[in-house]
């Protein structure tokens, strides 16, 4: 896990978006080995990082790539509505999952049933979106997404918020879900409790 935690905070310089997101989808794939794997407190942290990292990964990608991959390539729209379904399930079963403690007897059955599910929407994404995006744009453009990727990330929301898959919902919603969010996640930095333990 030091490697995939030295990946997570030091992005190969000058990599495209379609490397960048690639990536990512390597450490989420680890992240989800990570908690399967882990018992206690060290299950409940890996869980949170998934959580975290899914959140913004998945607001960059409807942020930057999906809006310009909708007109890159021929099929773009039905591309990328189909991968939107894919996320807004998977934001909804992320959700439900949050709600339960890790050591609930449900809590495995359902992060196994969402890691597959993660696990094939991001083969979808890289085999129909990315490689057509790769295809039919400059070297310039992919390495300017990647900046704004980016960006996006440092301001996205850390927690699931199905029903905001579009780049416009995310725009109106995203400033204020992601302030409520990193406040959420600093409180629970400090006190070492979920929201519903520090409110008490």
């Amino acid at each position: 896990m030091k490697d995939d935690d030295k990946q997570v905070g030091d992005p190969a310089a000058g990599e495209d978006v379609v490397a960048l997101l690639v990536r990512q989808h390597g450490q989420i794939h680890s992240l989800f080995d990570e908690v399967r794997l882990a018992e206690g407190e060290a299950r409940k942290d890996a869980f949170q990082r998934l959580v975290r990292l899914l959140a913004v990964h998945e607001t960059a990608e409807e942020e930057v790539v999906h809006p310009h991959a909708r007109g890159a390539f021929e099929g773009g729209d039905d591309v990328v509505q189909e991968r939107l379904a894919e996320e807004n399930a998977a934001k909804e079963v992320l959700s439900a999952l949050e709600d339960l403690d890790t050591g609930d007897p449900r809590f495995m059955p359902k992060l196994l049933s969402l890691r597959d599910a993660v696990l094939v929407h991001a083969r979808a994404e890289e085999r129909y979106e990315f490689a057509r995006l790769r295809r039919s744009s400059s070297p310039a453009r992919l390495m300017a997404m990647a900046k704004a990727v980016r960006a996006a990330e440092k301001l996205a929301p850390t927690h699931p918020h199905p029903g905001v898959e579009s780049a416009t919902a995310n725009m109106a919603v995203g400033p204020l879900a992601a302030l409520v969010d990193r406040t959420r996640d600093a409180i629970r930095g400090v006190t070492g409790k979920g929201e519903e333990d520090a409110d008490g």
